[in-house]
């Protein structure tokens, strides 16, 4: 097996040849979902019965903390159909306490007491899938049902989640005039809003071409009422709105090399493959047959940052 590798810094975050950090690890636990969405990128994986234990997850987690990992965002698939999804978050927080765990789901299977669950065994945020909060096009989409979706925002507010960001997946002619009742939604319940660009992943060219809405509109708008218009460089480079009684984030990676330039991020897949990006598939490590036959640490650790060392821009200025 191989030496750990000397150079690597004790502290400080790994960085890549453009010096982007690698601050973020966002992990898709599962790729089984309850819901049927149409525009599911299933976090670019390709498909995989296989999934990573808890015990594989936390090891995982320390270790990337060791290299200056900050945070953990836990995806799916829908994350909230493993069984064992508390003890998941239990293990993450026990190797890392000053980790910041938190999760995407759809809501739709947060309940009251699973939503304190989680709380208590260390999940601090949650971002809840939300595309419309007009039930015919929510059940339309996604074919479930808004109430049970909406309850979950509630859980999550009630268990002291904080911040809880609904996700509205911006779609042309199909919910693109709706962003004021959602906002409306989110004034009255006290959540974030982000206003999320569809991206050209696992989707048919005719679908996303009838589909994609460039946001631009949308952020032109927003600067006009906002109040203050933050920039959160640690995450693309992404602005964040702040009206008069509401809070909007708005992601737009596509062909979009600033998104890029201020990426942190890599991300894991529930078979235990490390990934460098959503949008990229070409240069997978897979952990989990060095973690089944038993290696070091320090060999695990090499393959993390090793992988993190090689990130590039999807979309690259130089290219453009």
């Amino acid at each position: 097996m191989p030496q750990s590798d000397p150079t690597l810094p004790s502290t400080g975050p790994v960085r890549d040849s453009h010096g982007r950090p690698f601050l973020n690890l966002r992990i898709s636990v599962t790729q089984t979902c309850n819901l049927k969405c149409p525009y599911c990128h299933r976090e670019g994986q390709l498909p995989s019965r296989e999934e990573m234990t808890p015990t594989e997850i936390a090891r995982i987690t320390r270790i990337a903390g060791e290299l200056g990992v900050r945070s953990i965002k836990l995806t799916g698939g829908e994350p909230l159909t493993r069984k064992d999804i508390v003890e998941i978050i239990r293990l993450i927080h026990e190797e890392n306490s000053t980790m910041e765990i938190s999760m995407v789901t759809n809501g739709t299977l947060l309940t009251a007491p699973l939503a304190s669950s989680l709380k208590e065994n260390g999940l601090v945020r949650a971002n809840i899938n939300i595309p419309s909060v007009e039930k015919r096009t929510y059940e339309s989409l996604t074919g479930g049902r808004l109430q049970d979706a909406l309850s979950g925002v509630k859980a999550a507010i009630s268990a002291g989640l904080f911040p809880v960001k609904v996700n509205m997946l911006l779609l042309r002619g199909v919910n693109s005039d709706q962003v004021d009742s959602m906002l409306d939604f989110c004034r009255k319940t006290g959540v974030t809003l982000q206003i999320i660009e569809l991206e050209p992943l696992t989707l048919d060219a005719r679908y996303y071409s009838r589909h994609h809405l460039s946001l631009d509109d949308i952020e032109r708008k927003l600067s006009s009422k906002a109040k203050k218009v933050e920039v959160r460089q640690s995450m693309h480079g992404r602005k964040v709105y702040h009206l008069e009684d509401a809070t909007v984030e708005v992601v737009k990676p596509v062909e979009n090399t600033e998104f890029c330039l201020h990426c942190s991020r890599m991300r894991l897949t529930s078979d235990g493959r490390l990934k460098s990006c959503l949008m990229r598939s070409d240069d997978l490590v897979d952990l989990l047959p060095s973690i089944r036959s038993c290696a070091s640490d320090d060999v695990l650790k090499d393959l993390i940052a090793a992988s993190a060392r090689r990130r590039r821009p999807f979309y690259d200025a130089k290219s453009v």
